[in-house]
């Protein structure tokens, strides 16, 4: 097991501050499909990325989070490097408590109204990267899927949109989002898996099924 420290030394407090975050209402996403609980691959998020495009709203952050008739719109970067995947120990003080003390292998996090500038959701993914992460190297990107789970109250209001980072170097660390960063092999990661948030459970499950095809 790699470890990965946070690059601060320091343990950060985090300050909850309202803001407006990028929604789809829940009536326009799921128009022509229906909702499903887990996760959905595909090939491109064209066809997710132009709905988000023309329906987008900004919205208070504080309007949103117990409002199920709107979905936060999330980009979910999951990094690898050499067969090993970057999962997190999120903060007791995150700033989404409900997913505090929980394992993600998903770096991402809500898109303010400032972030978009016509920017596409590669450009958006690759923007909530270097915010969250430090990293030395060379990225290839590309679509995993989407993740939607409305069984608990986090995933009623919001949806990932997946991606995987190709890493060329294992100089990563972690940002105050977070306390502690490994670098993992599959099966290292199902060791914590009973303790990872549902997203991460998904993509792991995925993962888990298509690695080596």
């Amino acid at each position: 097991m790699q470890v990965v420290p946070n690059n601060s030394g320091a343990q950060a407090t985090v300050k909850k501050v309202d803001e407006r975050i990028l929604v789809v209402p829940r009536s326009i996403l799921f128009k022509n499909i229906d909702a499903w609980n887990g996760f959905k691959s595909l090939d491109s998020l064209a066809d997710f990325q132009a709905i988000v495009e023309q329906h987008k709203l900004f919205l208070w952050r504080s309007e949103v989070e117990q409002d199920p008739s709107y979905k936060q719109i999330i980009p979910y970067l999951v990094f690898r490097f050499q067969g090993k995947y970057f999962v997190m120990k999120r903060r007791s003080t995150a700033s989404e408590q409900r997913l505090k003390d929980k394992y993600t292998n998903g770096i991402g996090g809500h898109i303010r109204q400032e972030d978009i500038d016509d920017k596409t959701l590669f450009q958006w993914a690759e923007r909530e990267f270097d915010e969250e992460v430090c990293y030395q190297g060379n990225l290839t990107v590309k679509p995993l899927g989407l993740i939607n789970d409305d069984r608990d109250e986090v995933g009623r209001v919001h949806i990932g949109f997946a991606f995987l980072l190709e890493g060329d170097s294992d100089q990563i660390a972690i940002r105050a989002e977070h306390k502690e960063g490994y670098l993992l092999t599959l099966k290292e990661c199902m060791a914590l898996y009973p303790s990872m948030e549902s997203w991460s459970q998904y993509v792991l499950d995925y993962l888990l099924a298509t690695e080596g095809e």
